[in-house]
């Protein structure tokens, strides 16, 4: 995959710096698909791209950068005499597999207009739930594998079917026999669960805080309900094929608000 998940994401990569300026700790450098946590001195306030950034009592902040982000990262740092300063970190780039598929059945690729409305009603539900912004602070621990098999499929992977370009791929897909359990790869909380959605099936979306948030798609079976608070390896389902899947798997996506990032680079190596 490129850049090593560790390499990234420790805070070990932090360098220091003057708190009293309001100066944030950051990685020295991310990459695409990354969730980036920093510290600053509580009191100061964090923008990055417009929206501000929730700061814990600790000064931990957290943002997500996508798949085709630019080359840097620019975060606007206000301090509490209301000077204002800019920092920038590095963002390296990563290359991702293309696909051209022909002769797929034209439905498959543009759905009739009843589906497509079902699928945009479903979307939105989602997206509402993604865009919670709870002060809890779940994020910051070390995830877990959610379940052991096979990686079937990678974040940022894109098929394009009948010269038509399908959306990336936003997560990781993971392959193991129907009924396999799932645990939650970091504490959280539920703010959906959805058996029956038309494109992702059982769907079960977890929120980390801070606007990080866990989806896990096509689920035979789920074991929580919406309002369920979930610790690290509270089983949440199990594995399935529902919805379109064209096997039994786990698609775990993760995002930050609407920034979708790389559940695999949070990940220790297996």
């Amino acid at each position: 995959m490129g850049v090593s998940a560790r390499a990234l994401f420790l805070l070990s990569l932090w360098f220091p710096v003057a708190a009293a300026a309001c100066e944030p700790e950051l990685q020295a450098k991310a990459s695409q698909g990354a969730m980036v946590v920093g510290r600053i001195e509580p009191g100061c306030t964090v923008e990055v791209g417009g929206r501000s950034l929730r700061v814990a009592p600790d000064g931990t902040f957290v943002f997500g950068l996508g798949r085709d982000a630019p080359e840097a990262a620019t975060l606007s740092v206000r301090a509490r005499d209301g000077t204002r300063r800019t920092v920038e970190i590095a963002v390296a780039p990563r290359s991702y597999a293309i696909e051209r598929v022909r002769g797929v059945p034209q439905d498959t690729v543009t759905p009739p207009p009843a589906i497509a409305a079902r699928i945009a009603r479903e979307q939105a539900e989602v997206a509402a739930a993604r865009a919670r912004d709870d002060a809890r602070d779940d994020f910051s621990a070390k995830f877990a594998w959610p379940l052991s098999g096979r990686i079937s499929g990678t974040y940022g992977s894109q098929r394009i079917l009948n010269d038509i370009p399908k959306d990336p791929h936003y997560g990781l897909d993971i392959a193991a026999p129907n009924g396999t359990a799932v645990a939650a790869p970091a504490a959280g909380m539920v703010t959906l669960a959805k058996p029956d959605l038309y494109l992702t099936g059982g769907t079960v979306l977890l929120d980390h805080g801070h606007g990080v948030s866990s989806v896990f798609l096509h689920l035979s079976r789920l074991d929580v309900k919406t309002g369920d608070r979930v610790e690290q390896g509270h089983r949440i389902g199990a594995v399935g094929m529902t919805g379109r899947a064209s096997g039994p798997h786990l698609h775990w996506g993760m995002n930050w608000f609407d920034v979708r990032i790389d559940p695999q680079l949070l990940l220790p190596p297996r």
